[in-house]
């Protein structure tokens, strides 16, 4: 009886590890016809031709090309803020290193699938209305992470007083534009361009004067901005 259990979570363990397996590489052949062929050109017989099995086993694992379209939307736009919302719940990670993080996880995921992006920034106008509506709220919950980690740095005297929305659809769309211009094998590595961007995110926000709010509320908040005034003054007097 001992050795049934482990023997079996084994058997478990490795079918689960094969579909993943096979999964993969089904987004990877469907997202190189969809955009080779388009979607409308591109039929399940096709990336069932490609993987080189049949279609009723490509059945198993997806029923459509509208269920494998949703599954890639929702890999790209859900994968990254579930990392994302993981990341900022570490109440002892100050805002630079949730930051630093966010971008790690966004920039990382760009580089290893750009094709992936690219393929969803293009199929945008050929979404259901009800992948559509995920896919903006997904887009929009990490924009609100984002935000909401540049606000807590501002008020915490990290970053620099700006726009939160602003900054974040900056830093956003620098993580973005990495799925166009990266290109595995290149010059570039994906770890050297990972530590570049968050580097050069956390660098743009970050105060030059590093001091922190004494205290909270309205009169600290007003301490700083008097603060920020005089750093101004001496820089005209300068």
């Amino acid at each position: 009886m001992s050795g049934t259990t482990p023997r079996g979570g084994s058997r478990e363990k490795a079918s689960t590890s094969r579909r993943e397996l096979v999964e993969n590489e089904l987004y990877e052949h469907a997202t190189r016809l969809f955009a080779e062929r388009g979607f409308a050109g591109t039929s399940l017989q096709d990336i069932a031709d490609a993987m080189g099995i049949t279609r009723p086993a490509l059945y198993y694992y997806v029923k459509s090309k509208e269920e494998l379209l949703a599954k890639l939307v929702t890999e790209v736009t859900n994968g990254p803020l579930e990392e994302l919302t993981e990341l900022v719940a570490h109440d002892e990670l100050d805002p630079e290193r949730k930051l630093r993080g966010i971008v790690e996880i966004i920039v990382g995921r760009r580089v290893r699938q750009p094709e992936r992006f690219r393929l969803l920034i293009r199929s945008e106008a050929e979404l259901p209305a009800e992948l559509t509506e995920a896919y903006d709220e997904g887009r929009r919950a990490v924009l609100t992470t984002i935000a909401g980690v540049v606000e807590d740095g501002v008020r915490a005297g990290r970053f620099r007083p700006l726009d939160a929305r602003v900054a974040a659809l900056g830093v956003l769309g620098m993580c973005n534009w990495v799925a166009w211009w990266f290109h595995p094998g290149g010059r570039d590595t994906a770890e050297g361009v990972v530590e570049q961007l968050a580097d050069m995110a956390v660098g743009a926000l970050r105060r030059a004067d590093q001091h922190v709010l004494d205290g909270e509320g309205p009169a600290a908040a007003l301490k700083m901005l008097r603060q920020d005034l005089d750093h101004l003054e001496r820089i005209l007097d300068v």
